[in-house]
């Protein structure tokens, strides 16, 4: 069952995507990426991941794609063939934000570091 979730989640992505690009470009969403899809088990429920590059209108987006939720999913239904089209709902995927936090944590402590030594150390 797992292989066909899989198999259904790909699917969905790939065609919101297209939905995305193709039928919502009017929106002027900016630059919005389908980063996941996952399925609920009885293949319900749709929770769809996107991604804003600009943080500032991730609230506006994500409240656009509310607003045409109902025709995305009609959407949908002429692009797949499965016996139930899930229930749609987007979340905002912060994973980027999350990498940035990290790296710039890294990126601290080796300047942190660097300064130590370069102030340990004394020139003739």
């Amino acid at each position: 069952m797992s292989h066909r979730i899989d198999k259904v989640e790909h699917l969905i992505k790939e065609e919101i995507s297209l939905i995305f690009l193709h039928k919502l470009s009017d929106l002027h969403l900016g630059f919005v990426t389908i980063t996941n899809v996952r399925l609920s088990p009885d293949l319900k429920l749709a929770k769809i991941y996107l991604s804003v590059l600009e943080k500032e209108k991730r609230s506006l987006v994500l409240d656009k794609i509310e607003d045409k939720k109902g025709y995305i999913r009609s959407e949908l239904a002429h692009r797949v063939r499965i016996k139930f089209i899930p229930e749609l709902k987007f979340f905002i995927d912060d994973t980027l934000d999350y990498v940035e936090k990290i790296e710039g944590l890294i990126k601290k402590i080796h300047e942190d570091d660097d300064n130590k030594t370069n102030a340990g150390t004394t020139e003739p």
